[in-house]
């Protein structure tokens, strides 16, 4: 336990009406009979060893990615990778290469396809050549990263370019971080990017840019299964773009883009042939002059989710064009908006996960009269927000907040308990002016506080038996429900599905999940 999670379970046990001296007698009492053996001071002392190694090589592995990810694109080739570790270990370091390369391209297929590797799938890929070796495997990790670190410091020099570009690239994660599940904060941090890097290193040439993404086509099938629809845009093309769609069988490059899963780029737009143009401000097709790039937006199984897009059609000059590195920055683009995009995703899953249990729980629990869930803003160490997503009253009915309240702690002093179940990512009991409450965390996969499920309980200092045996198996449903969709969102495989639900749509329905492990314990009683 850490010191807030010890205070915590601390203060749940002795409650709120006990005296000082019993709480004294109680700090004597476990003063004097708690006991630890050599062993296990061992043990400890081995664990928390072990995981400061692991949080210290995880941000070597950081750092080194970013430092070899000079020009801020998000990805490392694969073939230059390979290259650099060629000449690791000899003889013995190539058979391993070899054997980590199949393994990884086996475990993840579309990567010998796009010939990329993500920041995750890189620092697998070092984990598998470790493994080949018959040396003690941390310590060739070890050996590795330093290896590494020492040519990469050698063959790349930090730009301030680079590290303008880096910042604009986290300021869309950012975006994505704090605006509960809205995109459109997204959206402008994407084109604002852009129009940064533009005005900074693209020589002031005037650009439109777009995203569109992929949907079923359900209206009408027979001019493809999925469709573009357009969501975002520059100011000046939204009238002509914005919301509109795009099938396959119309005219332009991007589901060739989408196809090949690679940027396409026309430098002259007139010479082509096959650009769909939306302005009819311009003049006759033929006279259309201009640069178009179209990128493929990747998730993190390297599939195909939509494209962003980019022209000069309205710069006067005529004969601006996208030089290499701005490419390369663009595809930077693509990955932060995919990274921030799926993050959003993830909150919108677990949001459909808690709403699923709430539809269980409540008529199963009349005792209970409101539940509220929040999730948890990134801040610096204590500095984070919760915003209030969904309110629920007595009866079950729902609120869903789509512009979330915000609640700091220094502003919330009553509700003071929730921070405390955050700090701790332990269950939190209070009450306030007679309405008692149970504060409940949803932990992320390293045991951190993603979000809550504030509990009120009225008058009632518990719920009866079978009330709570109800309430925690919803919650412990939940929770597993969330950890799969947080496993899903982290690794770079395809996930399994156990039940028919999860496999007959493509956008498949988190809440589904929860029912999948409800009845998988239901089968284990059984």
């Amino acid at each position: 336990l850490t010191l807030p999670q010890f205070v915590q379970v601390m203060d749940n046990f002795v409650g709120e009406d006990i005296s000082l001296h019993t709480v004294k007698r109680l700090s004597a009492f476990i003063k004097r009979e708690y006991k630890q053996t050599q062993e296990e001071k061992i043990k400890q002392r081995e664990k928390v060893h072990r995981m400061s190694h692991v949080a210290q090589r995880k941000h070597l592995l950081e750092a080194l990615f970013e430092k070899w990810d000079s020009k801020a694109c998000g990805s490392l080739d694969l073939e230059e990778v390979i290259a650099v570790l060629s000449t690791f270990k000899g003889h013995k370091g190539k058979e391993a290469l070899m054997k980590a390369k199949e393994e990884l391209c086996s475990r993840y297929p579309k990567l010998s396809k796009v010939g990329k590797l993500s920041p995750k799938a890189f620092q697998i890929f070092l984990e598998l050549i470790a493994s080949k070796f018959t040396d003690n495997e941390d310590e060739t990790m070890d050996n590795l990263v330093s290896f590494l670190t020492t040519s990469v410091e050698q063959r790349h020099i930090k730009s301030l370019q680079s590290s303008a570009r880096r910042k604009w690239l986290q300021d869309i994660q950012k975006a994505a971080e704090t605006s509960g599940t809205n995109m459109e904060p997204v959206y402008k941090a994407v084109i604002k990017a852009l129009y940064q890097d533009m005005e900074a290193h693209g020589g002031n040439k005037t650009i439109s840019a777009y995203i569109a993404l992929l949907e079923e086509n359900q209206l009408s099938p027979e001019q493809g299964q999925v469709l573009l629809r357009y969501v975002a845009c520059t100011a000046d093309n939204a009238p002509y773009i914005l919301n509109r769609v795009l099938h396959r069988d119309m005219k332009g490059i991007s589901f060739a883009a989408i196809d090949q899963g690679k940027p396409i780029y026309v430098p002259r737009v007139q010479h082509h042939g096959n650009i769909h143009f939306w302005s009819s401000d311009h003049h006759e097709e033929e006279e259309k002059k201009g640069s178009l790039l179209v990128l493929p937006l990747h998730d993190a199984h390297w599939r195909v989710f939509g494209i962003l897009g980019l022209d000069t059609l309205w710069d006067q000059s005529h004969t601006s064009i996208f030089l290499t590195h701005e490419i390369t920055f663009y595809e930077g683009v693509c990955h932060a908006f995919s990274k921030a995009y799926h993050h959003i995703c993830m909150r919108e899953n677990v949001l459909q996960v808690a709403v699923t249990a709430l539809d269980w729980l409540y008529p199963r629990t009349p005792s209970i009269h409101a539940v509220t869930i929040y999730l948890v803003e990134p801040g610096t160490d204590k500095n984070y927000a919760l915003c209030k997503m969904i309110t629920t009253d007595n009866t079950g009915q729902k609120e869903i907040h789509r512009s979330p309240v915000v609640l700091l702690r220094e502003e919330n002093l009553l509700r003071d308990y929730l921070f405390k179940c955050t700090d701790s990512s332990e269950v939190t009991l209070t009450s306030i002016y007679g309405e008692h409450h149970i504060a409940v965390p949803l932990h992320d996969l390293s045991r951190q506080t993603l979000g809550i499920f504030d509990i009120s309980i009225g008058e009632h200092k518990k719920l009866p038996p079978q009330e709570q045996k109800d309430l925690q198996k919803m919650l412990k449903m939940a929770q597993a429900a969330c950890s799969e969709i947080l496993q899903r969102f982290l690794e770079e495989r395809e996930p399994t599905q156990v039940l028919e639900a999860e496999r007959v749509t493509n956008v498949r329905h988190s809440g589904i999940l929860f029912h999948r492990f409800m009845l998988q314990e239901l089968r284990e009683c059984v």
